[in-house]
């Protein structure tokens, strides 16, 4: 039975908020403190969050789900064109065309199951890409990638008034502009209403059919439910979930490229989803910060920077181990986030999620009283419910 009350989701959502909102102070001794960073963060948790809603409480594995994140861009970098430079159209828009998309991709997809319904998702993302960069192109400029241009109409700043700037314009928030930590923060905020509306989402009577699907779909059809619907549900929802962090990737950066919708980015996420903890609350945004971390940070680093690191120790032992070092940093940053997905999978199915808990009923029952049996049973369900 797991510990699913009202007051441990609020404590949870409080901690959560607080931690997104201080994460240019905590992410500071980890040289990630910088907005362009912390705006992926974000992003690509909303992005994770959105798949695992699909993936880790339904159990449908979705190889396509860029298409989405590219619909999202496109429509909000289109919204910058046509209406306004304010974010909150290009967001609505961008999510709202995700989500018709979604339905239309799941009406068919949904129709297999298994390998069969993840492999109609990646043929789908495969032909969204190819046509982004051949019939579509009027829509999304090619290989160039849509961008804005002084000479776009902006119908609504028109009509409002809105003073249009020599150069090139910037998002803005009724007129706040977002760039740097501002628009981090906007990015923030959407993380925080994404995790709270996914929590409420697994929560509800909508989220125990949706697990009861990953658990046994078969019986469920065999007593007459018709899993269908829910399963539409989940994969338009988690569509939606990818066009929000797409447009919120064009507001951070007023471009869109066929790019995000490669089969790469779709397989980012599941990668994300599976590293942090399928099915839990946390781990998937876990798994995006860790990825997106190793991505931006570790392919940074150098021979010069692990020098510096060893140059405490003498030669004749910090040249052989910067050698070895340097093969799992800079341009072999992948190797490590390899092994370490290695690692998690052979030891850690569950993701970094199951790891915390286990470290958690580790460090209780060697506490002087022992613990109780009650409190490992309360970390196990600390895990499912995304503690």
């Amino acid at each position: 039975m797991q510990d699913n009350t009202p007051r441990n989701d609020l404590i949870l959502f409080a901690c959560f908020s607080i931690a997104v909102l201080a994460m240019p102070l905590w992410t500071a001794p980890f040289g990630a403190d910088y907005p362009d960073l912390l705006q992926k963060f974000a992003i690509y948790g909303i992005f994770a969050i959105g798949f695992n809603i699909l993936f880790g409480l339904t159990g449908y594995l979705s190889f396509g789900h860029a298409a989405f994140l590219g619909v999202g861009s496109y429509t909000a970098v289109w919204a910058f064109k046509l209406l306004t430079m304010n974010v909150l159209p290009a967001v609505l828009f961008g999510v709202i065309f995700a989500g018709i998309f979604a339905a239309a991709i799941g009406f068919l997809s949904l129709r297999r199951t298994g390998i069969y319904f993840s492999i109609l998702t990646l043929a789908f993302a495969q032909m969204s890409y190819n046509l982004a960069y051949s019939v579509l192109t009027p829509l999304t400029n090619g290989e160039t990638g849509l961008q804005l241009r002084g000479t776009d109409p902006r119908l609504l700043d028109s009509l409002l008034g809105v003073a249009t700037p020599d150069g090139l314009p910037s998002p803005n928030l009724f007129g706040f502009e977002l760039l740097g930590y501002p628009s981090f923060y906007f990015c923030a905020v959407m993380l925080i209403i994404a995790f709270y509306l996914a929590l409420r989402i697994t929560r509800s009577p909508f989220g125990t059919m949706l697990r009861a699907i990953k658990s046994n779909q078969n019986r469920l059809s065999y007593t007459g439910v018709n899993t269908r619907p829910y399963a539409m549900a989940a994969f338009v929802i988690s569509g939606m979930y990818a066009g929000l962090a797409g447009s919120l990737l064009a507001v951070t950066d007023p471009l869109a490229g066929a790019e995000r919708m490669q089969w790469t980015a779709s397989g980012e996420v599941v990668l994300m989803t599976i590293l942090g903890g399928a099915g839990t609350m946390l781990g998937p945004i876990l798994g995006a910060g860790i990825i997106k971390y190793f991505e931006n940070i570790f392919s940074a680093f150098n021979d010069a920077t692990l020098h510096s690191i060893f140059g405490f120790l003498p030669h004749w032992l910090s040249d052989p181990l910067v050698a070895v070092l340097g093969l799992f940093v800079g341009d072999g940053w992948q190797l490590t986030l390899g092994a370490l997905f290695m690692v998690i999978v052979i030891f850690l199915p569950g993701g970094l999620m199951e790891g915390a808990t286990r470290l958690i009923q580790l460090t209780r029952r060697k506490r002087p009283d022992g613990g109780s049996s009650e409190d490992a049973a309360g970390s196990r369900r600390a895990f499912h419910a995304g503690e």
